[in-house]
């Protein structure tokens, strides 16, 4: 699965009762890759592709690590204890992505 397709998953897998108030940026850092956003807003999900003027929280990782933790077979947590994972910005943010999409 390529990265785009992995994006295209979460979007389809956003879960937008958990996004309900909520003005957020993820923007995700693919080392071996491009970078991506998506932005909440008002109980929806956009995937852009590109960096975000300012987003609220950005992850670093490989595409092998996103693919992992998209599909459920890596922790994030995990990820990110080994330094699979790195997060800039408002780290807490980065532990609502399990509520906002469905993974795995």
């Amino acid at each position: 699965m390529s990265v785009a397709q992995v994006f295209e998953k979460l979007e389809q897998n956003f879960n937008a009762d958990a996004a309900q108030g909520l003005d957020l940026v993820f923007q995700f850092d693919i080392e071996d890759d491009k970078t991506y956003n998506l932005e909440i807003k008002d109980g929806a999900c956009k995937m852009n592709e590109g960096a975000h003027d300012d987003p609220s929280v950005t992850l670093i990782m490989n595409s092998e690590t996103l693919q992992g933790i998209v599909s459920g077979e890596t922790d994030g947590m995990q990820a990110f204890m080994a330094g699979q994972l790195r997060a800039e910005g408002d780290m807490m943010l980065a532990t609502k992505l399990g509520e906002l999409f469905n993974m795995g």
